[in-house]
């Protein structure tokens, strides 16, 4: 793909290399000027081209075409679903018109419709359908971004082939990081295995030393867990095929969260014009919970914030109109935060509360009893053949209702207040003040000189700056000089008569050696 688009002349130079040529002394200096694989720039490079591609020529060869290259290839794979096979006959033929206008070729064909397959020239189909008897033999499993997809019954399997790897936590961090499993599909399964690194982790373990014993029974009966994995098949269309038209497009998001991990799932929920309801796994991701303790009300919040983040992803994603979306937590305190002012809390749970109610409404928040909460599997991981023998792929049974529970019908759903010695709420302390008045007129009635007067104002106010300098000890010497019975002060200036002052200064000479 990379080799089908140009680099631009002044660009070339940052793709020269060397070559020596046989009998040469000296090595041949070339330049690349197409984009080659191995360089940072040309998955971007390339993908901006392809989408170049579909915004020319969207005119001469359809919306439909043009649409599916923007919208629906990874990199050079194109995987999209269409309701009839005359649908995909023609997108295929425009793709490919649209694309050879810039000389890419399309090819590879895969489809789980023989007439689709048919219509499609040999040299273009994928490898492992070009000397296939369509009608005659069993449609091959081709790997589809990871997964293994069986074409003859349309599921998504998973077959997982491990490398022997050592037994430490090098070699566990391999063997955990090799299993592929972009929607989460088995995330309760992996979490097991990330569990146990986890515990490695805290322990200070060395990259390349042998494990504990009780872990290395731990992580042995994991990794023999893993090949029941074969026996899961999960149905690629979320629409069965008997399914009339859709009236009803709902999506339910469950979060938990406990003392080994946090997750979450979704499940598309779909209603035709008879009334008969389907209900798929879509989506599921789960995480353990962080080596630095934290408490259980934050990691029901931080599930809760997972569930919304694969929301927009799915609301990107999915084209349906009038898609309904409905959150499940079996955490009334969550509930309670998600239903308050984020400024009530401290700054974990409020940043967290913010970023919740900017992609959702506190009215599509719910609750739900723990033990219809499938995203417990999620939270605490299980092995794969117990994931197997739960509800896990088709979501909890009242979603295949065709009326879901009101609230009404829930009474514990209406209570989602919180308690007032919550620790995440912020402790505000009001004081109140009560002003009285700091000097009392009544002193000035048997003052009958009104110089005098003002002379004895001045004195109070200098009193009062006394009080609010910092020098207390020169304060209580220049207040018990002002207040003797001497005329003149150690300065010589003058001071006024015990009996005018005598009451005031004294209690302020009280104060002051007090303090």
């Amino acid at each position: 793909m990379f080799y089908q688009f140009n680099v631009e002349k002044q660009d070339r130079d940052f793709l020269r290399f060397l070559w020596w040529n046989k009998g040469d002394d000296k090595p041949a200096d070339f330049r690349m000027t197409v984009h080659l694989f191995g360089a940072t720039s040309s998955p971007g490079c390339a993908n901006f081209g392809l989408k170049q591609a579909a915004n020319d020529f969207e005119m001469e060869f359809g919306s439909e075409a043009a649409n599916f290259v923007r919208n629906n290839f990874y990199v050079d794979d194109g995987l999209l679903s269409v309701k009839t096979d005359e649908e995909a006959i023609s997108l295929i033929e425009n793709t490919k018109k649209l694309l050879a206008k810039c000389g890419l070729r399309l090819h590879k064909f895969l489809s789980n419709s023989n007439t689709v397959i048919e219509s499609v020239p040999v040299v273009d189909r994928a490898k492992v359908l070009q000397n296939h008897d369509l009608f005659f033999e069993d449609s091959p499993v081709e790997r589809c971004l990871g997964l293994q997809w069986c074409i003859e019954s349309d599921t998504f399997q998973f077959r997982i082939c491990l490398k022997d790897q050592p037994l430490t936590r090098r070699g566990i961090l391999s063997t955990v990081s090799s299993i592929y499993d972009p929607l989460g599909l088995i995330s309760p399964v992996i979490l097991v295995g990330k569990q146990i690194l986890q515990e490695l982790c805290r322990a200070h373990n060395d990259w390349d030393s042998d494990i504990p014993d009780i872990l290395r029974f731990q992580w042995e009966k994991w990794r023999s867990s893993l090949s029941q994995l074969a026996d899961v098949k999960i149905e690629r269309c979320y629409k069965p095929k008997d399914f009339g038209d859709i009236v009803v497009n709902e999506l339910h998001h469950f979060s938990d969260a406990s003392t080994f991990g946090y997750g979450q799932c979704s499940y598309l929920r779909l209603i035709d014009n008879n009334s008969n309801v389907s209900c798929s796994l879509v989506m599921s991701k789960s995480r353990v919970t962080p080596l630095k303790p934290i408490t259980i009300p934050r990691l029901e919040l931080a599930a809760a914030l997972v569930s919304v983040r694969v929301s927009l992803q799915l609301r990107r994603e999915l084209n349906y109109s009038n898609l309904t979306e409905v959150f499940w937590s079996d955490s009334k305190v969550v509930l309670g935060y998600i239903n308050n002012d984020a400024r009530r809390f401290q700054m974990f749970v409020a940043n967290r509360i913010q970023q919740i109610r900017e992609s959702s409404n506190p009215t599509q928040w719910r609750y739900i009893k723990s033990k219809d909460n499938l995203a417990d599997l999620a939270s605490r991981g299980v092995t794969a053949e117990e994931l197997n023998a739960t509800k896990w792929f088709i979501g909890p049974d009242f979603l295949w209702k065709s009326q879901l529970p009101s609230t009404s019908d829930n009474p514990e759903e209406m209570h989602v207040n919180i308690s007032s010695d919550d620790p995440e709420l912020k402790k505000v302390q009001s004081l109140a003040t009560n002003a009285k008045p700091c000097f009392e007129l009544s002193r000035l009635n048997h003052i009958s000189d009104w110089f005098k007067a003002k002379r004895v104002i001045a004195l109070c106010l200098r009193f009062k700056a006394i009080l609010l300098s910092k020098d207390k000890d020169n304060h209580v010497r220049t207040v018990k000089l002002l207040v003797g019975d001497k005329k003149l002060n150690a300065k010589g200036k003058r001071v006024y008569p015990r009996s005018v002052l005598e009451r005031p200064i004294q209690k302020l000479i009280l104060i002051l050696e007090h303090e």
